[in-house]
This record gives C-alpha cells, sequence and structure tokens, in this order.
C-alpha cells in the first residue's frame, strides 16, 4: 500500500473531535454535609463502628481529664512563677533598706557624730589619754 496515499486519506478525515466533559451535577447540602464530613465517613464506611466508638468513651473521658489537669498544673505554675518574681522584687528592695539603714548607722556611729550628739548633754571628749590601773595581788 502507498504510504502518500494513508497520509492524504487521514488528513481528508481530520482530526478526531474533541468531547468536552458533561457538567458536573451539584450537591445538595446534605450530600456534601454526608460526605464530607470525616466523622460521617468513618461511621458510614464501617471503618470505626459504634460499638467501638462507645468502648473507647471512657478513654477519651480520662484523655479529657489529663488535659485539664494539664491546663490546671500550667495555671497553677504561672502563678507560683508571679508570686516568685514579686517576692524577689520585694527582697531586691528590702535588700537596699538594709544596705542604706546599714550605712547611715555606719555613719552615726562615727566618733565625731557621737561626739556632736553628746555634746547636748554635757559631757566632753577626753583630751588626754585613759589612766590604767594597775592592781597588785596582795592589795586586793
Amino acid at each position: 500500500m502507498n504510504r502518500f496515499r494513508a497520509d492524504i486519506e487521514e488528513e481528508e478525515i481530520g482530526p478526531e473531535p474533541v468531547l468536552k466533559p458533561a457538567p458536573k451535577k451539584r450537591k445538595t447540602a446534605e450530600e456534601k454535609m454526608d460526605s464530607s464530613s470525616a466523622i460521617s465517613k468513618l461511621f458510614n464506611d464501617g471503618l470505626v463502628s459504634k460499638e467501638a466508638a462507645t468502648r473507647a468513651l471512657p478513654f477519651l473521658c480520662y484523655l479529657a481529664f489529663l488535659g485539664m489537669i494539664y491546663i490546671g498544673n500550667s495555671h497553677f505554675a504561672m502563678n507560683n512563677l508571679r508570686r516568685i518574681n514579686k517576692l524577689n522584687a520585694e527582697v531586691k528592695e528590702l535588700r537596699w533598706e538594709y544596705k542604706s539603714l546599714k550605712a547611715d548607722l555606719m555613719f552615726k556611729s562615727k566618733m565625731t557624730e557621737v561626739a556632736k550628739k553628746v555634746d547636748t548633754l554635757g559631757i566632753k571628749e577626753l583630751i588626754e589619754p585613759p589612766k590604767k590601773i594597775i592592781v597588785k595581788n596582795n592589795e586586793y
């Protein structure tokens, strides 16, 4: 057979027409809800039976209880941290107060400061050094 003739016959026939896909039918709200809901798929397709879900209920309650304990524990820890920070600030403030009072006391206990305070009472500072009293054994 002639190859040239086969090519011409194919050109006369032309390419095959492309068929457009039929428009999709829109689903109703119930069909969308039933088919798209993951929970309903689990129960409708038979992956999880109602009996198995009922048996798993105590475990789910246990997990929920553990979750509540975890949340409560985090709240308790945050309250403790706030209280610790508050007490640390108070200790820091008291430490500064202690240091300032100690410095003030050291200043007021100097000999010149004491002499100024006692001068109002009429007590004078000694000019000569104190005398040492010596007691012999047989004098006593």
